[in-house]
């Protein structure tokens, strides 16, 4: 049983590969180097040869398909470019229907696809492109999951703010006024966020296709 985890070098992505490790057999993606020091494969999933050499490095059937890499490039729309809404899209959004179509005709029969979707598809200020795509990762699981059936389930996770060499960079009294207004009263840990995704991607779940949790703590209620 393979699972690709795709923007596996940290975070969230590698905090997955390792809780899946505990009932597959992971293939660790990311364009970064050091992912092959994890014993993964450098690639980029935007890349049609880069798609090719991760499915020919799958021996078997594929069980489980994390999509998880993403970028970010923010500003307002006001003084947003076509590189910086282009770029976030490509990555975000097409890289993951890419590789998920490219896989289709390997996964094995009661496989799971979990897109990383994000709580700013809801919008974030200064993020438009980014919220497009994660939108845009929303409708693409619920059409999936519809055209995949019964064979493949296609779910997605739309975290909040999570820690991350990304939130550990942001000022810190910008970052305390985010925490501020979530519910449970801190950021998720990328840990927590991985058990959400194993817990989709396991059998137990094997009646749930097409929905996306929402793991903000209690942020999108309030």
């Amino acid at each position: 049983m393979t699972a690709i985890v795709t923007g596996a070098a940290r975070g969230i992505g590698r905090a997955v590969a390792d809780r899946l490790r505990a009932d597959h057999e992971v293939l660790l993606v990311d364009r970064d180097p050091a992912v092959a020091d994890l014993g993964g494969i450098v690639a980029d999933v935007t890349d049609p040869a880069d798609r090719a050499a991760i499915l020919e490095a799958v021996e078997g059937e594929i069980t489980v398909l994390v999509n998880n890499a993403g970028i970010t490039r923010d500003a307002r729309i006001v003084k947003m470019t076509e590189e910086q809404l282009l770029a976030v899209l490509r990555v975000n959004l097409g890289a993951a229907y890419e590789l998920t179509r490219a896989a289709i005709p390997r996964f094995a029969e009661g496989a799971s696809v979990v897109s990383l979707a994000s709580r700013a598809y809801l919008g974030n200020f200064g993020q438009f492109n980014y919220s497009a795509s994660k939108g845009g990762l929303v409708g693409m699981t619920r059409a999936l999951a519809l055209e995949l059936a019964p064979r493949v389930r296609v779910n997605a996770i739309a975290p909040s703010l999570t820690a991350s060499e990304m939130t550990a960079a942001m000022p810190e009294d910008v970052l305390q006024k985010m925490i501020a207004s979530i519910p449970l009263g801190r950021m998720a840990e990328p840990a927590e966020i991985a058990e959400t995704i194993a817990a989709l991607a396991s059998p137990a779940m094997a009646y749930v296709t097409g929905q996306v949790v929402v793991a903000c703590g209690g942020r999108s209620l309030a």
